[in-house]
């Protein structure tokens, strides 16, 4: 018997969902799934491509209660800008959990990734950060530096953001980008002084050497660091998880493969048999900050529950709406 599947433009889901505390929200539930222990969640599928600079990642999960879920495939090709094209595209394709039969295709270029995993760098800001955050400092200057310094200002509005990128330019670009936000926007020369400057810290980078030094890390300092989703890859100095007071994952499994852990493990750093997962924290099982003047890091893989999430919250947002194209399949 045939079905209808939704065709949906990346186009016709910016104009449909945003970021903003509604989308935090799901994917804060997400993390609670998680906690809760009935989520399927196979392993991150990923492929790297090294003589194209280049990456793809599969995440998928099952949550129960909702009525989908979601398979996301996501290339990150990083040498895309020389050509004029952008580092990240890709698509989810949403499944119905009672039948399997597609639902809906969401040819979103990535854009859904960007959301949810802004939306995460919220959910850890809003449970890790001190309560009161002055100055916020991002490093790197990409889109998803741009989206974690807006999603961060909706929990921690903040006064000052500091911005660091390799590339002058490009931090510039990304400092006039985030002009509209409410507070002083600067950009700095190193990023010692900014991890130095700030209580809030998000690093959103592709990098495989430590951008950012132990010997940084100061009291009320939180770091969000979300570059790290691929074995090789590194922002922080594996010493650093030892020094700070709490060390999150959203991923216990996937941050010992993928994330800042494994750098600390193949260091010889780590004691302990697994950190504490975000989702425990927000369901109350594990403790969080304690005070203010604690240094609190949490390390975001990106995970299939929160593309489950967002691709089943978008197809909420769109119900009984005339957005896409519709076949009959």
């Amino acid at each position: 018997m045939a079905h209808d599947i939704r065709i949906v433009t990346e186009a016709e889901l910016r104009a449909a969902v945003g970021l903003d505390r509604e989308t935090v929200a799901v994917i804060e539930q997400a993390f609670g799934a998680l906690s809760d222990g009935w989520v399927v969640m196979p392993p991150v599928m990923s492929m790297e491509l090294a003589e194209a600079h280049g990456e793809v990642d599969v995440k998928t999960a099952y949550i129960p209660g909702m009525s989908g879920f979601a398979i996301k495939v996501s290339p990150g090709f990083f040498d895309n800008p020389r050509l004029g094209l952008p580092s990240l595209n890709g698509l989810m394709i949403l499944f119905s959990a009672k039948t399997g039969l597609v639902e809906a295709v969401f040819l979103d270029n990535g854009y859904l990734t960007d959301l949810r995993t802004a939306a995460a760098g919220a959910v850890a800001a809003q449970y890790l950060a001190p309560d009161l955050v002055h100055t916020a400092g991002v490093i790197g200057s990409g889109v998803q530096a741009r989206l974690q310094a807006r999603a961060a200002h909706l929990v921690r509005p903040f006064d000052r953001l500091l911005i660091w990128g390799r590339d002058a330019d490009k931090a510039r670009a990304c400092a006039d980008d985030l002009s509209d936000l409410e507070c002083d926007v600067r950009v700095v020369d190193n990023p010692a002084d900014l991890v130095r400057a700030s209580q809030l810290v998000i690093t959103t980078t592709p990098a495989k050497e430590p951008v950012v030094k132990a010997g940084w890390l100061h009291p009320e300092l939180h770091i969000t660091a979300m570059g790290s989703d691929q074995a090789g890859k590194n922002e922080i100095d594996p010493q650093a998880l030892v020094q700070a007071d709490l060390y999150v994952a959203d991923r216990a499994p996937q941050a010992r493969s993928l994330g800042e852990l494994r750098a600390a493990l193949e260091a010889g750093l780590w004691a302990e048999d697994n950190p504490v997962e975000l989702g425990d924290v927000i369901r109350g099982r594990a403790r969080g900050r304690r005070d203010a003047d604690e240094i609190t890091i949490c390390d975001l893989t990106g995970t299939g529950a929160q593309d489950t999430a967002i691709a089943t919250h978008v197809m909420t947002l769109l119900a009984g709406r005339d957005v896409g194209a519709v076949i009959r399949a």
